[in-house]
């Protein structure tokens, strides 16, 4: 009921800058679009009703593959990794159509004790967006988080540079298409005795989980009485 009363506020108030509004999860979700962002994000604050005083999260999505199936089944079961598709296998793979990045903001109003969460995507490349750090100072570290691993710019943002990977690294880790192995590794070389970075020399391919047991269902009795005598 509460997240129906929070719709219908927003769509009264917004309804020339909702692109789409719906509830999943038990949270309500309004996606609006880059060039109205900061307005609708000033007014979700400042207005009585709404309230979203405090941010919760800023991050980058990347939709690159999305509904791609890794696994047979949608629940687990007994079989494990048994589960796991493998190449030869069709699997059906849910289509998505429109931009492949987005960004996700998550608000909390806890005068009303209800949340909220803004999506905006990204048409087109460079990916800007206007920063909110005005609004709430606490997007700072999440903007700069969502650049270093997604590559997204936040125009206005005072600080703008990576926060968790090293000065410098090469791409945005949390892309689909960034590497298990990464493009460079580093280590320390003796003689120049500082730390320095290679191509990475790891050959790229799946990652197959393997689980090692060392009970007495996997052991080969003659083979252990062989070893004893010995």
């Amino acid at each position: 009921m509460q997240n129906q009363v929070l719709q219908e506020q927003l769509q009264t108030a917004f309804s020339e800058q909702i692109i789409t509004l719906s509830s999943e999860y038990d949270e309500v979700t309004m996606e609006v679009s880059g060039e109205h962002l900061l307005q609708v994000c000033q007014q979700l604050k400042e207005t009585d009703h709404f309230h979203f005083e405090q941010l919760i999260d800023v991050c980058g999505v990347d939709y690159l593959d999305y509904g791609k199936a890794e696994w047979v089944t949608a629940k687990a079961t007994s079989k494990g990794f048994e589960r796991a598709a493998t190449r030869t296998q069709k699997i059906n793979v849910l289509k998505r159509q429109g931009p492949r990045f987005a960004v996700a903001y998550h608000l909390l109003s806890l005068r009303h004790n209800r949340r909220l969460r803004i999506k905006v995507f990204l048409k087109h490349e460079p990916l800007i967006i206007p920063s909110v750090m005005e609004i709430w100072p606490a997007a700072n570290w999440f903007e700069r988080e969502a650049y270093d691993v997604i590559g997204i710019m936040f125009e206005g943002h005072p600080d703008l540079r990576r926060i968790l990977t090293d000065y410098g690294f090469s791409g945005h880790p949390f892309r689909k298409d960034f590497p298990v192995s990464g493009y460079v590794e580093m280590r320390y070389d003796a003689t120049e005795q500082r730390v320095i970075y290679e191509k990475v020399d790891i050959e790229p391919r799946v990652l197959v989980p393997k689980v090692i047991r060392q009970d007495s269902r996997y052991v080969n009795p003659e083979t252990e009485q062989g070893e004893n005598n010995a």
